[in-house]
């Protein structure tokens, strides 16, 4: 029986693309494989229900010296006494050197350990993310891996929430909401008024989001008859169980949509100035992906002197409540 340790300690949505490794490593190896991962305490809540997932080491300072965190230390304690046959690290920066050079593994592979590079071709987060353990499994499990979480069951959490047989999901704000600067990834509240209107004419909306953004949903409110607020009223696990029994999902270029790749669930991604080819939501065989976009000749522009430059947004603005309605009513899912 192998045991694996797994380093990924970014946002959400950049555990959910390492999550492509658990699957592929079961096969491999076999189910009684081992897999432990070390990340942020808020993202770590994705594994609270998944069986296939050992234990979490949460990370919350990755930056303090190893010598001063006892997070740290605790990890590199576990594996000097039950070491790891393998050690999986997705992370790049230098902050993480000391950690994985200190933890004991027969294997490690990625940053630090490995010199290759991945072709040009490559380019979306997912793909780059399973290119690091490529030459550590078959050639067809690696091509049959892809994200995938597990959360509360389905119709649980439809029944708690007391939510319709078939209902789509809102998902309107995202992780730069509360930072005192333009929100590049954001559409226009008016726009959204607008969509939560429309589609509640049509069918169950349920509006999701995180806990403390109060001032920016009242912006949206008073919501029509026909929706479900379940803003900061659920857990992580619960929240993937109704993203999972969701018609599709309607969200911005955030940890939502990821989710609903990962979960199969048709979702609609509003992108304006990130590559959606890059960190949209990743599509597979299994699922359905909708990249909305005004296509504008600026675009992708994230973190470039143009996107800075630019004080109106006009990417995300251009992008029309009739342009997702009509995206939504051609895939046939209301």
């Amino acid at each position: 029986m192998k045991s694996v340790l797994i380093i990924r300690c970014g946002a959400l949505g950049d555990l959910v693309y390492a999550t492509s490794v658990i699957d592929a490593l079961k096969r491999e190896y076999g189910e009684d494989t081992q897999i432990d991962f070390v990340c942020t305490p808020a993202s770590g809540t994705l594994f609270k229900n998944d069986p296939r997932v050992r234990h979490i080491f949460p990370l919350k300072h990755k930056k303090i010296p190893l010598f001063l965190s006892s997070q740290k230390k605790s990890i590199i304690q576990y594996s000097k006494k039950s070491p790891y046959d393998l050690l999986i690290n997705f992370e790049s920066g230098k902050q993480f050197q000391s950690l994985v050079k200190a933890i004991v593994a027969t294997k490690k592979i990625g940053e630090f350990f490995d010199a290759t590079h991945p072709p040009k071709e490559i380019k979306h987060a997912v793909e780059l993310t399973k290119y690091i353990f490529k030459n550590i499994v078959s050639k067809e499990n690696y091509e049959n891996s892809f994200p995938k979480i597990v959360g509360t069951a389905p119709l649980v959490a439809i029944q708690k929430y007391k939510l319709l047989d078939k209902y789509i999901i809102i998902s309107p704000s995202n992780s730069h909401q509360k930072k005192n600067r333009l929100n590049y990834r954001a559409w226009e509240n008016t726009s959204w008024i607008s969509l939560i209107h429309e589609l509640s004419k049509k069918t169950q909306v349920v509006i999701i989001g995180s806990k403390n953004e109060d001032k920016f949903f009242n912006k949206l409110k008073p919501y029509p008859k026909n929706v479900i607020d379940l803003v900061g009223k659920t857990s992580l696990s619960d929240l993937i169980g109704v993203i999972d029994g969701a018609t599709a999902l309607i969200a911005t270029d955030t940890g939502t949509a990821h989710i609903a790749s990962a979960l199969n669930t048709e979702v609609f991604a509003l992108i304006g100035p990130t590559p959606a080819q890059v960190t949209g939501p990743y599509q597979t065989p299994f699922n359905n992906v909708h990249i909305i976009s005004a296509n504008l000749p600026c675009s992708p522009c994230y973190k470039t002197p143009i996107m800075k430059s630019c004080k109106e947004n006009l990417c995300m603005k251009n992008i029309s409540t009739t342009m997702v309605l009509d995206t939504i009513s051609s895939a046939n899912v209301l």
